[in-house]
């Protein structure tokens, strides 16, 4: 088993495992794919990233970095909680997940109907079936991981649309959309500003990309 595996507590309970959340025509990942969950693929498939394989992951600094070590398991350089959100993964490895996980990478048009139309029969306070919000998490951005120092576990901040986490920030998630070699990416992360989480904010990135700030979920048929 790998040693990062070894190295963090396997616990039963917690946000690890997908949980989805049923909308029209298809469901999707209430929380992003953890860390857990990916290294639990990636030991049985025997996935190697190319963040590992290539030394590290990227970081802005003056200009995009790679640092020495950072991949899904350490995306900071220090070990991981196996609830933590799974970066340092590249389109193709985030699809791979996916379809191995009998689903695959949202399309743009699906991640924004799932991410600012409110579906549910019976919303709780905050929230009215049928209307469309500015922001994840409905009019206002509060309550979403922006402008910080880095990510934090699934499932922790302010539940939003459609009872989803973090469609808002936390970290960016790769879309199926694409654009030659460049892949369509939605929801801000956590080092940005709340501009970046409305669907105006979705950004084009390289599909072999892989850093600290991009992460991904599935939906499923």
């Amino acid at each position: 088993m790998r040693g990062f595996l070894l190295g963090i507590a396997l616990v039963a309970a917690g946000p690890v495992a997908a949980e989805r959340v049923a909308l029209d025509g298809f469901s999707i990942d209430r929380w992003e794919v953890t860390v857990g969950a990916f290294a639990k693929f990636a030991e049985r498939t025997g996935l190697v990233t190319e963040a590992e394989k290539t030394g590290g992951g990227f970081e802005w600094g003056a200009g995009w970095e790679r640092r020495p070590g950072w991949s899904y398991t350490a995306p900071q350089g220090a070990p991981a909680s196996e609830k933590e959100p799974a970066v340092h993964v590249s389109w193709d490895e985030a699809q791979a997940f996916c379809r191995d996980a009998g689903g695959r990478l949202p399309t743009g048009e699906e991640w924004a109907r799932a991410a600012y139309t409110e579906q549910r029969a019976a919303p709780p306070a905050g929230f009215e079936q049928g209307r469309t919000y500015p922001y994840p998490v409905g009019d206002q951005p509060d309550g979403m991981n922006n402008n910080r120092q880095h990510h934090v576990e699934v499932a922790t901040t302010r539940q939003g649309v459609n009872g989803l986490y973090d469609m808002g920030a936390n970290v960016w998630e790769w879309l199926a959309d694409r654009r030659g070699e460049d892949a369509l990416t939605a929801g801000g992360s956590w080092w940005y500003g709340p501009s970046a989480t409305r669907i105006e904010g979705m950004q084009w990135k390289p599909a072999s990309f892989y850093a600290v700030y991009v992460g991904f979920r599935c939906v499923y048929e």
